[in-house]
């Protein structure tokens, strides 16, 4: 057995472990990164660069098949589906060489490549290593859940770790789950020709409110989708060379392939966590707003920890982690400011609060500012024209805005960073966005707001019915 001293150990080479070892090494510390997967985890892998190589090439496909719309007449085109995963996995390794063993080593990082267990508080096994750190940070990450169906053991499914694996394009696909994940997927492949169905206990992309998702809704049904929503699965079978699902409504779907995309769960059951003081639960390890688990001496950032699990939380926690352990500065975790995406067409991005949340933090306070991209000109060259934006403020703060539209992710930051600094809506008045652009809308928007405020208020009203009096009283 080896036994190795470091400052840091990093379990798990994901993106908040490697944001965290680069970041640790660079500042001289001795740093331990220990891996029992591939580096780059989920996100590289199987997860954010996989998917948004499979959308634009879905996407390619469909732009060039609806071009009729512009004046250009096109064949409806062909795909090879093995032809397109190469495209995926060539776009993977491409990014790989930048999360890989070889640079981090370069960087003075000790890469350890076997599965990290506990063997107390502060010892920490993995292969014929035996690591004793200063501080340990757990970034194991998470997978995909897989639902607790009859049957569903018996049959070959995927998840998002065997999707990309595929070279056969499937005949009918069911994807079961209508978060992002299974609405990305169910897009791009229903624009590669692909029959698809979406299957959903609840409603598809439950966490944002109806009438931000039914655009997106309506451009799955569009693109051929079809979408089961309120639908169970009760019970799974193989039928010879097919996959037959029971559902709830009593009727049974027959389809070839199976993508389970039911929500996601911490790995965290190989970690002996037993053998230690740190507390966890179903959804992940523990923390406080430091980011640290209920050992003084150990972290946990990303996917692990309960909350959004999107790569740049990851990259954020471990921001975090760093400035205090090794810059000793206090540094605390917020999320109002983090935002999210669906990357469907049109996209769906958000930051902040949405408006139930607010009114019932704020009550009538909350007030809401929206503007349609039909009255964006960029969106109507582009016939782009399908979505909107809507911010939410108390006073002049903005606590949330919500953007559906062509490049929303890209349009978001613009929000998430007024509401990173605590600015107020009246600190955008200078901002002069470029014409014609889809950004427009994040000035308009702000238009809108204050143009409510003037034509609406009852001074105005009041100032304008006196002059109207004084132009139309008869002469003395």
């Amino acid at each position: 057995m080896n036994n190795i001293k470091a400052d840091l150990l990093i379990i798990g080479a994901g993106s908040g472990g490697l944001v965290l070892a680069s970041g640790a090494a660079q500042l001289g510390a001795n740093v331990v990164l220990v891996e029992g997967n591939k580096m780059g985890g989920d996100c590289l892998n199987y997860g954010c660069v996989p998917s948004k190589a499979l959308l634009a090439a879905a996407n390619r496909a469909y732009q060039i098949n609806s071009s009729d719309q512009f004046g250009i007449r096109t064949k409806i085109v062909d795909f090879d589906y093995a032809e397109v995963m190469a495209y995926v996995h060539k776009k993977i390794a491409t990014i790989a060489p930048h999360d890989s063993q070889e640079r981090f080593e370069k960087m003075g990082v000790n890469v350890i490549r076997h599965c990290a267990n506990f063997k107390d508080n502060k010892t920490v096994i993995a292969g014929q290593n035996e690591i004793t750190a200063r501080r340990t940070v757990i970034a194991t990450g998470s997978r995909a859940k897989i639902p607790n169906i009859e049957g569903l053991d018996t049959v070959k499914y995927l998840t998002n770790e065997t999707l990309f694996d595929l070279r056969k394009a499937p005949r009918h696909l069911a994807i079961l789950g209508g978060g992002p994940i299974g609405v990305e997927i169910a897009q791009a492949h229903a624009r590669l020709g692909i029959k698809t169905t979406l299957i959903e206990i609840n409603r598809i992309l439950q966490s944002y409110d109806t009438r931000f998702v039914e655009p997106v809704a309506k451009s799955l049904i569009d693109d051929g989708v079809r979408i089961l929503q309120n639908t169970g699965v009760n019970r799974v079978e193989q039928d010879r060379a097919n996959i037959k699902l029971y559902l709830s409504s009593g009727k049974t779907l027959l389809v070839s392939d199976l993508l389970v995309a039911a929500g996601r769960m911490p790995n965290i059951d190989r970690l002996s966590l037993s053998q230690t003081r740190i507390k966890y639960n179903e959804r992940g390890v523990q923390v406080n707003k430091n980011l640290r688990t209920t050992s003084r001496s150990v972290y946990a950032i990303g996917d692990v920890v309960a909350g959004s699990k999107f790569t740049h939380t990851a990259s954020y926690h471990a921001g975090i982690v760093l400035k205090q352990i090794l810059l000793g500065l206090p540094s605390k975790l917020r999320t109002n400011h983090i935002p999210q995406v669906t990357y469907s067409d049109p996209e769906i991005a958000s930051v902040g609060i949405g408006y139930d949340a607010a009114v019932k933090r704020f009550g009538h306070k909350v007030e809401r500012s929206c503007v349609s991209l039909k009255t964006n000109d960029r969106a109507i060259t582009d016939s782009k024209t399908k979505g909107f934006i809507e911010i939410l403020t108390v006073g002049r703060k903005l606590v949330g805005c919500t953007i559906i539209s062509k490049n929303a992710g890209e349009l978001i930051t613009f929000w998430a960073f007024i509401i990173a600094r605590k600015l107020k809506i009246s600190d955008i008045n200078s901002v002069i966005p470029p014409y014609p652009t889809i950004g427009e809308v994040n000035k308009r928007v702000v238009s809108e707001y204050y143009g409510s405020k003037v034509f609406g208020s009852k001074l105005l009203k009041l100032y304008v019915g006196i002059i109207c009096l004084l132009y139309t009283s008869p002469s003395p």
